[in-house]
């Protein structure tokens, strides 16, 4: 599959998704956005935005198997996971795969449990497989997790640690629909008569993976490299941000980027796919001075201060100039 063809691809299922999940075209691109880069999203809102409607609206879009888990303060890891148990038919301990075992994972309310559950999904999201009693097993491929969590509650929660933070490729808030467009949602669930809105399946696994393999021929040019490399070492200099992005917060921003293009139909990267990723890709990566939270100044805001201060490369691609150059060699025949 070509960038050109998994870009129109995508498209299809975002437009489907967008039939379902009203008035959050930017959300949803995100979202669409992480499933091409191969890697997972935290989805951090107040409830009653439609963050488990979106989730399954994907899994249902792209063909994908989908469960949900919701989590609890009461949450084991085997109940993520699995476990073995006794078969009284054979006599012998058999392994009883947990809801993990899918290709799209709905983690909802993962800042409702503790920390040892949440470690549970720490393995299963860095190296899709999960080890049980000595055994490793691998997970389906893809294999995305899609998280939520509540961001003004903190009576019953347990914060995200760094490292579970750095493991998802972005972080994506919904907020509130504009009047018109919430006007416009309740309308249609009275006019369809239906619970929830009908998702025509568009993709399989098979052909999510083949537009995955398809970013890895979308050209970065060495400039924007460098960019990238500058904006994780603002982040580290920054005399707001105690911890800065890691390395692996750079090859997240690429790969977005990467993904970016190929949902505009291109096969190269320009500075506006890195620069309009920046926040959703590295805010959830850092670490805040302490004095900023009683200065209610949250991680987005100081991220998206320090993009300006980072020039852009002004080159541009060797791939959109062959591109140009094809162009006019075309315009000037007769």
């Amino acid at each position: 599959m070509t960038p050109r063809q998994a870009g129109e691809l995508a498209r299809e299922v975002l437009a489907e998704v967008g039939g379902a999940v009203v008035g959050k075209p930017e959300a949803l691109e995100l979202v669409m956005l992480g499933v091409l880069a191969g890697g997972h999203v935290l989805i951090e809102d107040l409830p009653g935005l439609g963050k488990t409607l979106l989730a399954r609206s994907f899994a249902t879009a792209l063909g994908l198997d989908f469960r949900r888990i919701q989590f609890t303060p009461d949450l084991l890891p085997s109940d993520v996971s699995g476990a073995p148990f006794y078969d009284q038919s054979s006599g012998e301990m058999v392994f009883r795969p947990g809801p993990v075992f899918t290709h799209l994972l709905l983690a909802d309310e993962i800042n409702r449990t503790p920390p040892k559950t949440q470690a549970a999904l720490l393995e299963a999201m860095a190296e899709a497989q999960v080890s049980v009693d000595g055994v490793t097993r691998k997970l389906p491929d893809p294999f995305v997790v899609i998280a939520t969590a509540n961001p003004i509650e903190y009576e019953g929660t347990y914060g995200l640690p760094e490292a579970q933070l750095d493991r998802f490729l972005l972080r994506v808030r919904m907020g509130y629909l504009a009047t018109e467009q919430e006007e416009a949602m309740l309308r249609a669930r009275l006019d369809r008569s239906a619970p929830e809105p009908t998702v025509r399946r568009l993709t399989d696994p098979a052909q999510v993976l083949a537009m995955r393999a398809a970013l890895e021929r979308v050209e970065v040019d060495d400039d924007l490299v460098a960019y990238v490399v500058a904006l994780l070492a603002a982040t580290r200099a920054h005399p707001q941000i105690q911890v800065g992005a890691s390395p692996r917060g750079g090859l997240a921003l690429v790969q977005l980027a990467r993904a970016r293009a190929v949902l505009d139909g291109r096969d190269y990267v320009v500075p506006e796919d890195v620069k309009s990723l920046v926040v959703p890709a590295l805010a959830h990566r850092i670490s805040l001075q302490p004095e900023l939270w009683v200065r209610q100044i949250n991680a987005d805001e100081v991220v998206a201060g320090l993009i300006p201060s980072v020039k852009a490369p002004q080159t541009v691609p060797a791939a959109a100039a062959a591109a140009a150059a094809r162009t006019a060699d075309g315009a000037g025949r007769p």
